[in-house]
């Protein structure tokens, strides 16, 4: 057969076909902290309406062939628009003349990573969101390591957390924690002296955001949950949220739009860098994400304050 074109590494497109497909976003789901505890939704391309009960039917006692009351519920509709969110993994185009299928496999963990951090990041922080609501801008809070070992250290601090939401008439459902916040956790029980945190048992792998349990709710603790260390001492900075995660919904468009070229540029460490100059190959991912808060006054922060 005669050549008719110089075999290429675009001809690699097929490796990420739609069974490859699903092991990246089950990467994604692991390595992110929001996706675990939120509930997930389907998500069509023209969005979707997520049903909000604004409130409940009510009963009363009546007498024998009495009347009986008449109540109603109220349900809104909240609108999620799924928005894209993509990575460029570049490697060099040694590494897939070597093995185009462990290529693959290679940059799978490594897309996922990038998609959850940036999803946790706009969830939790704001950074770059292109969603209207993020759990940031919630206002109560509480210092972990306020309260003295005396007065019932973190366990304290986690019940007062959970007063907050029982007095303003919210529900403690689960809990988002920073890794940093893993110390205190571990070096803390309750007043009957059982650990607060109790890790989930280890599967063979390590996602990096890892299950567990804490006051008897789920929790999810990861990397990049909590803000960035400040600088100035005494300063608080937000590590965690306790709070309902049933008003946390996220949703997912099925399928990966992805190249792959050896032509382009692509911004390396801030300069635009050849592909074709240096010998490397960019698989460029894309997907899109939903996310809705129906109420950030479901959830109080967890915060640390640096030494002074």
């Amino acid at each position: 057969m005669a050549i008719t074109a110089p075999t290429v590494t675009g001809d690699f497109s097929g490796f990420l076909n739609k069974e490859r497909a699903a092991p990246i976003f089950d990467q994604v789901y692991r390595a992110s902290a929001l996706q675990q505890l939120a509930r997930k939704v389907p998500l069509g391309l023209a969005g979707t309406e997520v049903p909000v009960v604004t409130s409940k039917p009510t009963a009363g006692w009546v007498a024998e062939a009495g009347k009986k009351p008449a109540s109603k519920g109220g349900m809104t509709l909240k609108s999620m628009t799924p928005k894209k969110i993509a990575a460029i993994a570049v490697v060099s185009a040694e590494t897939v003349r070597a093995n185009p299928g462990g290529y693959v496999d290679e940059i799978r963990p490594q897309l996922g990573e990038a998609f959850a951090m940036a999803f946790d990041a706009a969830g939790f922080h704001g950074t770059n969101t292109p969603f209207a609501a993020y759990l940031g801008q919630a206002t109560a809070s509480v210092g972990i390591g306020s309260s003295a070992a005396s007065a019932g250290g973190v366990h304290a601090d986690l019940v007062t957390a959970l007063r907050l939401l029982v007095n303003a008439g919210k529900k403690l459902t689960g809990f988002a924690l920073d890794t940093r916040l893993e110390p205190d956790l571990l070096g803390s029980v309750d007043t009957t002296g059982r650990p607060l945190y109790i890790e989930s048992p280890y599967e063979g792998t390590a996602p990096a955001a890892r299950g567990g349990r804490l006051i008897g709710r789920q929790s999810s603790m990861g990397d990049g949950v909590g803000a960035p260390t400040p600088g100035a001492p005494s300063t608080a900075y937000t590590l965690g949220w306790a709070g309902d995660w049933s008003q946390v919904v996220w949703g997912q468009i099925g399928g990966i739009s992805y190249d792959v070229s050896t032509q382009a540029t692509v911004t390396i460490d801030g300069e635009l860098t050849s592909l074709w100059e240096n010998n490397l190959v960019a698989v460029r991912a894309e997907t899109e994400f939903g996310l809705l808060i129906n109420d950030v006054s479901s959830f109080v922060k967890l915060t640390k304050t640096t030494a002074a």
